[in-house]
């Protein structure tokens, strides 16, 4: 039965599930949650995940959320992306620093930016949010010298984990010319076979409510 993630484009915590799927060549299709028109506040939701968000993974009856949970999923059921014997203490503790330091404060500010109402938008907040990332890019910079991925000599779920929203088109204080190693990083991932970016993996994107 093929696996279902329930996901929306502009979401880069999918983007991570969908794009470990994908890579691994998992047999799955996107659901899409109109998260902007309040899908992920109704009962019907709740239900499904409890805590309001996506993505939400489903196959066989067995559901999972959070996107580092769907990724392990994925790497047991397939043995790909997990790493090198030995080195899966390491992907993880990448996993855990994106989750804790790149990913939630990226994707809280790309938000603010860009999908609140720009009189909305609390400029004090961005700005302290964008110098916090700015020492997380500093620190995925230093450690990528050298380095074609994260850990070890192929690519792993810390690597999909941590792109999770810089392939995105908004702007959030990040430009990949700015990072020499991470931009190079980024052209590794972009070449491996089967990935595309956000909006070409997963249904919805701002252009889409734009024509509506």
């Amino acid at each position: 039965m093929t696996a279902i993630l329930h996901c929306f484009g502009e979401s880069g915590n999918a983007y991570k599930a969908a794009l470990t799927l994908t890579l691994a060549g998992y047999d799955w299709e996107p659901l899409f949650v109109d998260f902007f028109n309040g899908a992920t506040r109704t009962e019907a939701f709740r239900k499904l995940n409890v805590m309001g968000e996506v993505p939400v993974f489903e196959e066989d009856g067995h559901i999972l959320t959070q996107s580092g949970a769907i990724m392990y999923h994925v790497v047991a059921r397939t043995g790909k992306l997990g790493g090198a014997p030995g080195a899966a203490e390491e992907v993880l503790r990448w996993v855990l620093w994106d989750n804790h330091k790149m990913s939630s404060q990226a994707g809280s500010t790309r938000f603010l930016m860009n999908f609140l109402p720009e009189g909305r938008r609390p400029k004090e907040v961005i700005t302290f949010m964008q110098a916090r990332l700015k020492g997380a890019y500093s620190t995925l910079d230093t450690h990528l010298k050298g380095r074609d991925w994260l850990v070890g000599d192929g690519p792993t779920i810390a690597d999909l984990s941590c792109c999770g929203y810089l392939y995105y088109p908004e702007p959030f204080g990040f430009s990949r010319a700015d990072w020499p190693e991470i931009d190079r990083w980024l052209s590794n991932i972009a070449a491996l076979p089967g990935w595309k970016p956000p909006y070409d993996l997963m249904p919805g994107n701002p252009s889409d409510r734009e024509a509506k």
